[in-house]
């Protein structure tokens, strides 16, 4: 109730009085030969700047409202750039080419979010990315407000989109495509997203109905651009849950710059407030850079190195967790013996050539190398009592356990280790005619996998080491004897040496025009993919496909700002190693990809509120899924069946507004619907594991108008129950629950010492800082019990097995230092 009304207080405290806040508008300015362009002056209203010797310009503008630009050269004709509205701390790029002919470009408007784009592509704020609050803050936190996108595990940064799994989305750092560990199978052991937050320039991201030069997945991608420095700029976060630190620099010629950062986490403190007590050690760290040379201005070379080392040494001790209802509580006791080591190191190192043959043509070699080592050892025994709770209230004992009705133990032992190497070699090109733009890629890929998996989980039930319950463990005992031997209850062991090669393309071209005075939009294209799967003791299997995607948008010519458009294409997913293993760890090269047809609408409506830019967009989606690889989900592991005996689908509509409901921040409500069901071999359709359904959620930015340095930062997420799974061995057909509903809040008040707009003399001690912050963070404001999966526990006496949940992490304060010098 504290809580609730400190909560209350605040946001009533807080109104629409405004305060000037700033954006950017930088790039580099040619010529009609593509050279650099210096003494170019740049001017809006009463503010303006000029190029340097390299042609790169940086203006800082007022931001929430209409901006037009001048581009003058005393040797060329002016560039004028009208309308654009960009939000607070927004950063848009903007390279013209001056010619001797007058360039006009109209009508080019940039609201509350981002560039208005006509590709079913969303842009999202990276300023926004690293203030929201989160228990893993960064991109996925915002993502996982998006009405379309679920996850129901604040310690993990993996997400489902529109009914897909983890596994169905494409992720991209400068055109670069980047991976994510293979083994881990829970959310606590997962660390860093592999996107930097601080380092983070443009995000850009699609939930459906993506263009052809994005890859072979079926639900969604994420485009990441990484910043190109303008200035010296280092910037420090300090936290209970870690550190991190990003350095910019640029040469004194401007030829070479670079972006560098590294973090260190440790999730103690979330994993300490859940119910299973431990002794936790993690140790989470990575260091990557983005270098770019610029040879020339017809020639630019990048580098992206990711390092990454996660150490998760876990010793659990206890555990206690109450449920059932109040007329019939129970509780689980948990006491364990042993630990959990695991280690994953990854390497990533790419290199992206960009060649301007023209100022119509560029032309792109992109080769990359991955390699991750992975190993989970374990050996964990769990002692259990499943016992009635004293439900009056009135007792001494209230609240505890008086009797047994269950009484056992649990050994689970792993030693599993990977070790994975993927290389790529990509060449793109794109070329432009008027309001055309062609674009084409060839790419190729291979995949080197060396996989031993060894588990084993024994169960021992009132003395009885219970077997599997398959036909060869049939018995009547004790009329009859029964001799066979005691085996694990569930046990894998299998060694997998696959090596896959990967041949992609694709074509697409997109074309914008007027017709009786709308602006017209589309894009045609197709890809197209051939794989070739072996190993040792594998049969060796090749396969194509082929996508063709279309976009088509419209934007009339109306008062009202409304773009319509719509989307439709095949959405082909080749399977990656971990689909062509099965539940026994049996690899089958015979599993074809999973083929998605998807048929997205939609409507973007940008108006003005209380003299401030906003945007209404709405989203209607069907996706026919065949050749689907059905999976079961336990936290964030996914196990395939390595097969295509399903088909599925999923339907949802999709609303979202956002815009500066308070002047000079960005907030946006959103909520979406969606059904996804499977059938299985013709037996009729359940639920698929991320059926969703109803989905709601706030980010809401404020301050005191009073005091508009004290900033609120606020994510609210409700969400209904995915399904729980079943115990093992039980037909999903037959059994079938879910999980309580998601609820979620984040809270996060900072006090600005020091920014761009608030700058002292130089006798002052904040004068050598450019961005000083302090604040504090709570995670799940309400302490909300959210689970992410149910632990199977056998009654001895009924022979049931009840499903106790496995909550998730409690009230969590955490404190945060930002710095930037």
């Amino acid at each position: 109730m504290r809580f609730n009304t400190i909560l209350g207080l605040f946001i009533l405290l807080c109104n629409a009085i405004g305060f000037a806040q700033n954006a950017t508008i930088t790039g580099i300015i040619l010529d009609d030969k593509n050279q650099p362009l210096a003494d170019v002056n740049i001017s809006t209203g009463s503010l303006g700047a000029t190029t340097n010797s390299v042609g790169f310009y940086l203006l800082e503008i007022i931001a929430d409202k209409e901006n037009t630009f001048v581009f003058s050269h005393i040797a060329h004709k002016d560039v004028v750039l009208e309308n654009l509205v960009l939000t607070t701390n927004e950063t848009f790029e903007f390279n013209p080419v001056l010619k001797k002919n007058t360039i006009q470009i109209d009508g080019v408007t940039v609201s509350a979010n981002g560039k208005k784009t006509a590709d079913n592509i969303l842009n999202i704020s990276p300023e926004a990315i690293r203030k929201i609050p989160g228990a893993n803050s960064g991109v996925e936190t915002i993502l996982k407000l998006l009405p379309g996108v679920s996850s129901n595990n604040e310690l993990s940064t993996q997400y489902a989109v529109r009914g897909g799994n983890y596994d169905e989305n494409l992720v991209y750092v400068n055109e670069i495509e980047v991976y994510r560990p293979f083994l881990i199978r829970s959310a606590q052991q997962e660390g860093l997203s592999f996107v930097n937050s601080d380092l983070v320039q443009d995000v850009k991201f699609s939930a459906g109905g993506f263009q052809a030069k994005y890859g072979d997945k079926m639900a969604s991608v994420l485009d990441i651009k990484y910043k190109t420095p303008s200035h010296f700029s280092l910037r420090t976060d300090l936290s209970f849950l870690g550190a991190s630190a990003s350095l910019e620099t640029v040469s004194k010629n401007k030829k070479l710059s670079s972006v560098s950062g590294i973090r260190y986490r440790n999730n103690s403190l979330l994993v300490n407030s859940q119910q299973t007590q431990s002794n936790f050690n993690p140790a989470f760290t990575d260091v990557q850079s983005y270098l770019t040379y610029r040879f020339s201005s017809k020639f630019h070379l990048n580098f992206l190195g990711n390092i990454a080392v996660n150490d998760y040494t876990n010793e659990p001790l206890n555990r206690q967790t109450n449920f059932g209802t109040l007329d019939n509580p129970r509780a689980l006791i948990v006491y364990y013996e042993g630990v959990e080591k695991n280690r994953y190191n990854t390497a990533l190192g790419a290199l992206k050539g960009t060649y301007f043959l023209n100022q119509n043509t560029t032309l792109k070699l992109i080769s990359s190398i991955y390699q991750t080592t992975e190993e989970e050892y374990s050996d964990v025994i769990a002692s259990y009592e499943l016992g009635e709770v004293d439900n009056n209230l009135g007792s001494d004992t209230a609240g505890e356990v008086l009797t047994s009705r269950g009484i056992g133990s649990q050994f689970n032992r792993t030693r599993n280790d990977l070790d994975a190497l993927i290389a790529n070699i990509e060449h793109k090109g794109l070329h432009t005619v008027n309001n055309s733009v062609l674009e084409w890629g060839a790419k190729y890929t291979h995949e080197d996998i060396r996989d031993q998996l060894r588990e084993s989980e024994f169960i021992d039930s009132s003395g009885y080491s219970i077997r599997p319950p398959r036909f060869e463990f049939i018995n009547n005992q004790p009329s009859e004897p029964f001799e066979a031997p005691l085996v694990s209850y569930n046990g894998v062991n299998a060694l997998n040496l696959v090596k896959t090669n990967r041949f992609s393309g694709y074509i697409q071209l997109g074309t914008q025009h007027t017709w009786n005075d709308a602006d017209i939009y589309y894009n045609l294209g197709v890809r197209s993919h051939h794989w070739t799967v072996s190993g040792t003791d594998i049969n060796k299997v090749s396969q194509t496909v082929f996508s063709p995607r279309i976009q088509f948008a419209i934007k009339p010519d109306w008062k009202k700002d409304m773009l319509f458009r719509i989307s439709t294409g095949l959405y082909h997913q080749p399977p990656f190693y971990r689909e062509l293993r099965d539940s026994s760890g049996t690899v089958n090269s015979d599993v074809k990809a999973q083929k998605a047809f998807h048929l997205v609408a939609g409507i973007e409506y940008s108006f003005l509120l209380w003299d401030r830019p906003f945007k209404l967009i709405s989203e209607a989606y069907y996706k026919k899924l065949e050749n689907v690889n059905p999976y079961t989900l336990e936290d964030v592991r996914i196990r395939y069946s390595a097969n295509n005996d399903t088909k599925a689908y999923v339907y949802g509509a999709e609303l979202r507004m956002n815009g500066a409901f308070v002047p000079g921040t960005e907030s946006w409500i959103s909520i979406g619907y969606l059904k996804a069901e499977e059938n299985r071999n013709n037996q009729g359709y359940i639920a698929r594991p991320t059926d969703q359904r109803l989905k709601m959620a706030i980010l809401f930015q404020d301050y005191i108008p009073t005091i508009p340095d004290l900033k609120m930062y606020l994510n609210l997420v409700y969400q209904t129950g995915v399904p729980g799974g079943s115990p093992s061995y039980a037909d999903p057909y037959i059994f079938q629950n879910r999980l309580r509903d998601y609820k979620r809040a984040d809270l996060g008040i900072s006090y600005i010492f020091a920014s761009k707009d608030k700058q002292y003399p130089v006798t002052h001690w904040l004068h050598s800082f450019k961005e000083l912050s302090f604040g504090f963070e709570i995670f799940n404001l309400f302490n909300n019990q959210n689970s992410i999966t149910n632990t199977w526990v056998r009654d001895a006496d009924s022979k049931n097995e009840y499903a106790v949940p496995n909550y998730l992490t409690s009230r969590v304060l955490n404190l945060r230092l930002g710095i930037r010098l």
